[in-house]
């Protein structure tokens, strides 16, 4: 009898982009997946990952049980036995109620890379406690943080390159999963176009394979080579003077008197009591018509933005005057020097920059009003774009880099215009965003929720989460004098901190879909010796650690308590405008995952989990007045909640109103999934023409953003060339003004980093090494197939990575003696690992590379412990350390204003393996664990596997 075939369509969640897709079915399995070609993410499009699903879906590394660790049993052995829910959910309600009645930030949790955290942290907000992070502090923080607080946007889901008319492509630190399908399909229509595509990177794999010219570069170092393209661009007066003029803070006045308290902040017409979460237009230039200050755009004038004046005894600097003076050091000798990069390129790139968006100049007819009430009959562009991910940001000197990128994205005036920067809804927003974190520790309070976000954007001091004594609140650290700028927390301190007990013990950690004890950790061999660590009555120093997740992995391993989550393809999803949506460049798109399959064995989604325990714990945003259920489960929660009683605005902005006649605000619809479904899992509102372009100053856009409460205001986003938002933090840190000052060990490291003009400084690591007994730096890509450890048990997948090599620069593995194919030592000033290494020309000559999370402890993600991935395939963490010595003590590898993780700062020398030993020990890596057991509920590990929908069945 021929098999019951039907198709499905949902939203992919092999890696972060989230296309469409479809699924094909056989009498209720997984047949094939391919792209929705209605979709307007990915138009049909689907990569190695995407089509892979299926092998994700029916995986032996699946965990089908909730379990909990055998009595006795030490953590990291993988001893489980099976639990019914009730149990699980008895347990956990009853553990985490004493801990909300008593001390409710001694619940700590943290998420990785799910894409639900507005959920994930209005759960922790409403628990009371301060401890939640997602994935975003070990990610690219420094990219979302150093753009957001410069231009009001950032790259990725919030804003990207505008290929479609862009003449000059530049890509900086980019691998090549991030934002895999539409960037893939955008670089080949701009390539087809004739576009010049350049890539900055020090290895030639993926995109910049296709570029039409690769910069090798030295890695930490790209802020270097942004400071000298600005010396260029300013020394050559190829920046453009009219959208600086109007669209930045770069004629602004600044106090230049350094005696005065005032010193290095905006002279104002008068000091607001207090300031909204937006700029207020009360700066002032120096008119060059008139020769006076007068208020900033006022009509008819015309800033000087070089020179320096006086107003009334103080002396003044426009914020343009001020970034010339800084980077007049940086010339292209010098970031040759630093860089690798020849100075004749640093100035062919930089004239070619300049010249391209002056005079290749884009202009569309759509007419538009300014935030002035300047009306423009068009639209111009500078047809200059840019692109930068974590390549750039994952380094502790990350933040201002990523600074001077967006400032010289600005001088060229390419921010939100045709060919250049474009945002996505909800963005642009003010600089800084609203959103704040407690400025106190009385915000924590047994049995109420936190009063503040969890995770929030600081405009001065005083939004510290910090004690009297200026110690910090949250067990990451997050958001004190450390890192005061640490927006998305800091999740990779988050276990040191919990074994140390510093600030604070907790009792009970939970971390979703995040391999903690592998590779989103640093230090790794000690991480998992933290985790399993004892104090001297015999106790675990963390006493209880939660984990949920689909598979089984390294980090399960170390769970007293497991809660076996769902796939994508098994659950109801929401990629949320109040989260991280999917817009395109004209307008708000959320999308949904809706079920294809039922759960395998008894897997819940995370997300039901947290609405179970929410309505257990009587979290208030969850019940009723009485104390009833609100949310039958998770679908029902996304339909009926609403960020404030009548708001109209909720988790999905499509099809709203009692019968979907609404969209962006309305009333719940009872029947929104059903909508959705009939619509490709995707709703797209296209905003008109005239709203499409210069939202930083458009008021036909901000009105619209306001009414629909995207943004709060509709105040003009002036792109800030000079930050005072830094410059708040330094004063403080110098004694000056009247608010927080830093503690007296932290105030030297504040008024160092704070800087509210990018300069560049060597990354932490580096200053604690010595460079020349670890010559080479050591950095990770994530693989085009594999997006972090997700597909290391994917069948096809494996076929393509089954372990990973070092890649050496031929050149310097020669200088050392090594051969292709040839064992080696990679051994950094924190640990070493033992791999295979490979010749490549694609990789400057001073960097080592490998693919990020490829490498696998035997029997983990259910391999056998023969597996390739554990006996030749390798993990870098093992040589990076997630603290480094600073000034008394130890400081986090990270940012010292965000508290990004330095994942690429790692010094390395390598060497080939000598001969002695036994054969097999030296065709092996090392670091070596104890292989892990099969989990209860699990498949049996199998060597070789087929399968046919319907016919389920494996050798």
């Amino acid at each position: 009898m021929p098999g019951v075939e039907e198709i499905k369509k949902t939203t992919c969640y092999m890696c972060a982009c989230r296309c469409g897709i479809r699924v094909h079915l056989r009498d209720g399995e997984v047949r094939y997946i391919d792209g929705n070609p209605d979709h307007p993410l990915n138009k049909g499009v689907i990569c190695a990952k995407g089509s892979s699903g299926i092998m994700k879906q029916y995986s032996p590394a699946r965990l089908t049980k909730p379990l909990r660790r055998k009595a006795g049993a030490e953590r990291g052995a993988g001893e489980f036995e099976p639990i019914s829910w009730e149990e699980a959910f008895s347990t956990l309600a009853e553990r985490l109620g004493k801990i909300r009645a008593t001390d409710p930030k001694k619940f700590a949790l943290f998420t990785g890379r799910d894409q639900m955290q507005a959920l994930t942290g209005l759960f922790a907000r409403q628990f009371g406690t301060p401890n939640y992070a997602a994935h975003g502090g070990f990610c690219s923080v420094n990219m979302a943080a150093g753009m957001i607080y410069t231009i009001g946007g950032s790259f990725w889901e919030f804003g990207g390159p505008d290929l479609d008319r862009a003449k000059l492509f530049v890509m900086i630190g980019t691998a090549e999963d991030h934002h895999s399908n539409p960037l893939k399909i955008a670089i080949s229509k701009f390539k087809r176009d004739g576009g010049r595509f350049v890539s900055i990177n020090p290895v030639r794999t993926g995109y910049s394979a296709i570029a039409d010219e690769w910069v090798p570069i030295r890695p930490g170092t790209d802020g270097a080579l942004l400071l000298a393209f600005l010396h260029e661009i300013i020394g050559k007066g190829l920046y453009d003077r009219d959208f600086l003029v109007r669209y930045t803070n770069a004629g602004q006045l600044v106090n230049a008197d350094e005696k005065s308290d005032e010193f290095g902040m905006f002279l104002r017409t008068e000091v607001p009591e207090e300031e909204a979460c937006y700029d207020p237009q009360d700066k002032l230039w120096w008119d060059r018509a008139t020769n006076k200050p007068v208020v900033t755009h006022k009509p008819g004038a015309d800033p000087f933005l070089f020179g320096e004046f006086d107003i009334h005894g103080t002396r003044v600097k426009p914020s343009f005057q001020l970034l010339k003076e800084r980077v007049e050091q940086y010339t292209p000798e010098w970031a040759e020097g630093v860089t690798g990069v020849p100075a004749d390129t640093i100035r062919r790139l930089a004239y070619e920059m300049g010249v391209t968006a002056r005079d290749q100049r884009i202009e569309l007819p759509i007419a538009w009003t300014d935030s002035w009430g300047v009306e423009h009959d068009t639209i111009t562009g500078n047809p200059v774009a840019f692109h930068a991910m974590r390549g750039l940001a994952a380094h502790s000197n990350g933040f201002q880099s990523i600074r001077a990128l967006g400032i010289l994205m600005s001088l060229l005036g390419t921010i939100d215009r045709p060919g250049g920067f474009r945002h996505k809804v909800p963005f642009p927003r003010p600089i800084p965003p609203c959103a704040r974190t407690p400025n106190h520790p009385k915000a924590v309070q047994p049995n109420r929720p936190l009063d503040g976000m969890a995770l929030g954007w600081p405009a001065d001091p005083d939004d510290l989460f910090v004690d009297e004594n200026g110690s910090p609140v949250r067990l990451d650290k997050g958001f004190s004098w450390e890192y005061p700028l640490s927006v998305h927390g800091l999740m990779h301190n988050a276990i040191t901190n919990a074994w140390r007990g510093d600030p604070y013990k907790i009792d009970t950690l939970m971390i979703f879909m995040a391999n903690m004890a592998w590779n989103s950790t640093m230090n790794t061999v000690e991480v998992r010796r933290m985790m399993n660590d004892k104090d001297e009555n015999g106790e675990y120093k963390i006493p209880f650690i939660v984990v949920c997740d689909a598979f089984q992995s390294e980090m399960t391993a170390f769970a007293d308590l497991i809660l076996p989550d769902t796939t994508y393809l098994e659950r109801h999803d929401v990629m949320s405008i109040l989260d991280r949506p999917i817009s395109e460049f004209d307008g708000p798109v959320d999308s949904v995952r809706i079920p294809v399959v039922p759960p395998m064995g008894e897997c819940k989604p995370f997300q039901e989990v947290l609405i179970e325990l929410a309505t257990r714990l009587k979290l208030p945003a969850f019940v009723t007045k009485e104390g009833a259920r609100k949310y039958r489960d998770y679908p029902d929660f996304i339909v009926n909640y609403e960020t404030e009683p009548g708001s109209g605005i909720g988790f999905l902005s499509g099809w709203r109103g009692r019968g979907g006649e609404k969209s962006l605000r309305g009333e719940p619809n009872p029947n929104q999934w059903e909508m959705y479904a009939k619509n490709d899992c995707v709703f797209h509102y296209e905003l008109p023409k005239s709203y499409q372009y210069m939202r930083n100053w458009n008021k036909g856009y901000l009105e619209w953003s306001q009414r629909n409460r995207i943004t709060r205001y509709a105040e003009p986003i002036l792109i800030n060339i000079y930050s005072e938002v830094l410059q708040k933090f330094r004063a403080a840190a110098q004694g000056k003004g009247f608010s927080r000052k830093p503690p007296a060990h932290l105030a030297k490291r504040v008024e160092t980093y704070f800087d509210p003009l990018p300069f560049y400084y060597d990354t932490l690591e580096g200053q604690a090494t010595d460079k020349h007994k670890y010559p080479l730096a050591a950095i990770t890509q994530r693989p085009m197939a594999m997006y972090h450890s997700w597909d290391s048990q994917n069948a096809w997948l494996r076929q393509i990575h089954a372990h990973n090599l070092l890649y050496v620069n031929a050149h310097t593995a020669r200088v050392h003696g090594i051969e292709d194919n040839d064992w080696i030592w990679v051994e950094s000033q924190w640990g070493k690992v033992k791999c295979m290494a490979k010749h490549s020309e694609a990789v400057e000559p001073g960097t080592v590379w490998t693919w990020n999370a490829i490498g696998k402890a035997a029997g983990a993600w259910n391999l056998t412990p023969d597996a390739n991935e554990s006996q030749q395939g390798f993990l870098l963490n093992h040589l990076i350390s997630e603290e480094l010595p600073g000034g008394a003590g130890k400081v986090s590898n990270s940012d010292p204003i965000t508290g990004q993780a330095a994942w690429f700062d790692v010094r390395v020398r390598i060497a080939k393996v000598s001969p002695d030993g036994a054969p097999c020990e030296q065709q092996r890596t090392e670091p070596q664990f104890e292989p892990l057991k099969p989990y209860p509920g699990q498949d049996e590990r199998r060597s070789l596997w087929n399968f046919f929908a319907g016919k389920r069945g494996a050798k």
